[in-house]
């Protein structure tokens, strides 16, 4: 597996806490599910406003090609993702250069969200069930150099740690970073703002994935 991957998050989400902003991060969360694309659109311009003028400033460039994260199952043919979607919304903004939807689930695993403690799927059990599709990146002048991992949601980071594993095999050479909308924040008792922009990391260390913050 690769050692490291940087990341960054915006938003926070409290699966089970208590109080208003708990709430309403679950709410918000259901949204971003929904494949709404208006919410997907207002949250990539705070994603946008951010990168502004936040610790996010140094961390995204206009030269990244944005890979969505698949979902935890294929995806039928003609079905446009949640990540894709927000990929797409984020380049508007002017967040990343293009959109690669090159990342592909061979066959669906559990849902981390919906499965019990112990039983969800591992770094490697991710890992196996992704491809790269590599159609469309033949001249050189096309391979990306910056890539950027794009999903809704990060809990411990295992899904993207094994996606760049999976994209680094390809484009060796290439700089792989992730970013996520919303980080869970599944340890604590609630939370008391939806927005805290992160920077952190993605570690491989004892046989899984550890998320920092």
């Amino acid at each position: 597996m690769i050692g490291a991957v940087p990341y960054a998050s915006i938003y926070v989400y409290s699966p089970q806490g208590g109080g208003i902003v708990s709430e309403r991060s679950r709410l918000l969360l259901a949204l971003l599910k929904a494949d709404d694309l208006k919410f997907i659109a207002k949250y990539a311009a705070r994603v946008r406003q951010q990168a502004e003028s936040s610790t996010l400033q140094d961390f995204f460039s206009s030269s990244d090609c944005l890979m969505p994260v698949p979902r935890s199952m294929p995806q039928p043919v003609g079905v446009v993702s949640v990540t894709e979607h927000l990929a797409v919304a984020l380049v508007r903004e002017g967040i990343g250069q293009r959109v690669l939807p090159l990342l592909k689930r061979k066959w669906a695993v559990p849902k981390s969200a919906t499965a019990p403690v112990g039983k969800r799927p591992t770094v490697k059990r991710h890992y196996d069930s992704l491809g790269v599709e590599f159609r469309c990146i033949e001249a050189d002048s096309l391979v990306p150099k910056r890539i950027m991992l794009i999903d809704d949601v990060i809990t411990k980071g295992r899904t993207l740690l094994a996606a760049a594993t999976r994209v680094r095999e390809v484009f060796p050479s290439a700089a792989i970073s992730a970013f996520a909308l919303v980080r869970t924040m599944g340890l604590i008792a609630g939370v008391d703002c939806l927005l805290k922009p992160a920077l952190g990391e993605i570690r491989w260390k004892a046989g899984d994935a550890l998320r920092s913050p």
